[in-house]
């Protein structure tokens, strides 16, 4: 007996390849599958194989070597029988059961995980963990705070788990309290950040409350001569206070201006967006910042950032100098728990908070205990 062996993707194209060899009367002597598994075929593919012989007598039906190793049984090739439908019956079953077993897996995973935390931590503290995540602190931080709890062992665990994560928080935020001005000594506050993060409404609204509120004597200088329009927004803010005003370009202008507003108690520095990705525009503005002489510099970022640019924004402008965090769009944030992040990584204080872009209002001067009732309830903010 002559027989052959065809290989293709699927059963029916091996068949044609035998029809095509030794015509319509060949016999079908033995099929299976080379790729049983689901992740071989969808690594390596489909592949059947047909072993037929051209005229040789055979019963009207074969054995299939099926992936499930259950018996079944394929026609001859010369009977009327869709055997890509089949094929694709067969698939969809072993598909259904991996799929099956995938899931109850998953099932099982989740379930364990949940178990091993309920039983390692009190209840109390397991619902200040869940309070954490639904406010947006990233899984690792909440950890770590749990843990920091957990492991000063207080007696309060079953019960004060919340107050005591909130009272953990404040502790973690430091406040840098208000821009302190010295009678007869002028002070120059410098505002940087990456664009977009409300730098120069916060300029307006601090020189408003100084000038207005506090009958302090303030100056405005601004280098941000690259965004459209931004020197007329802030010369209209000065030219309704009644301030000086600025405009600077080159590192001699800058010391020029500074050396102009020395009579001054205050002069406010507004600098224009910089990428924290671009360090040549990191380091030029450190060498502005450098000739102005800046006692004080104010990061400020916006509340709407998610967590890991936060921190890498304020990894790259630390080295330019930045003193403290001034937070912005609190009122925009839907949450602020990913501020703590934030707070533990980069260590600067924190001197103001913005809820709005009211001039000169929607400022307040930051502290802990208020910031960590927002970071653990976003409707403390509105």
């Amino acid at each position: 007996m002559e027989l052959k062996s065809f290989r293709a993707k699927t059963l029916q194209q091996a068949l044609e390849l035998v029809r095509r060899e030794f015509g319509n009367d060949a016999s079908v002597v033995h099929t299976r599958e080379l790729n049983r598994g689901l992740l071989s075929r969808l690594v390596a593919g489909r592949q059947v194989e047909v072993v037929a012989s051209p005229g040789a007598p055979a019963p009207a039906a074969v054995e299939v070597e099926p992936s499930n190793r259950a018996q079944q049984v394929i026609p001859a090739v010369h009977e009327d029988i869709d055997f890509r439908a089949q094929y694709r019956a067969n698939l969809d079953a072993e598909l259904a059961t991996q799929i099956g077993s995938l899931h109850s897996m998953v099932e099982q995973l989740c379930s364990t995980r949940a178990e091993s935390r309920t039983g390692e931590m009190p209840p109390g503290l397991f619902e200040a963990y869940t309070d954490l995540i639904e406010a947006d602190v990233d899984e690792a931080t909440a950890r770590e705070l749990i843990d920091q709890l957990s492991a000063a062992g207080s007696e309060e665990h079953a019960s004060g788990g919340g107050r005591l994560v909130r009272d953990l928080i404040e502790r973690q935020i430091t406040a840098a309290g208000p821009i302190q001005l010295t009678p007869g000594t002028r002070r120059l506050v410098a505002l940087v950040g990456p664009t977009g993060v409300g730098k120069t409404t916060t300029i307006a609204k601090l020189a408003a409350n100084y000038r207005l509120r506090d009958k302090q004597r303030v100056g405005l200088i601004t280098v941000d001569t690259y965004r459209v329009a931004a020197v007329e927004q802030l010369r209209t803010y000065a030219d309704i206070i009644d301030l000086p005003m600025e405009v600077v370009a080159t590192p001699r202008e800058m010391r020029e201006a500074v050396a102009r507003m020395t009579e001054l108690d205050l002069v406010l520095l507004d600098t224009a967006g910089r990428s924290p990705k671009d360090e040549v525009q990191i380091q030029e503005l450190k060498s502005m910042l450098g000739e102005a002489n800046a006692d004080e510099v104010h990061l400020v970022l916006s509340t709407t950032t998610a967590a890991k640019s936060l921190v890498n924004t304020a990894r790259q402008f630390a080295q330019v100098g930045a003193t403290s965090l001034l937070l912005t769009k609190l009122d925009e944030a839907m949450s602020l728990g990913h501020l703590i992040t934030l707070l533990r990584d980069c260590s600067l204080p924190v001197s103001y908070i913005t809820t709005g872009q009211n001039v000169p209002d929607d400022i307040s001067v930051a502290d802990s205990s208020t910031l960590a009732d927002m970071m653990l309830d976003a409707t403390a903010v509105c």
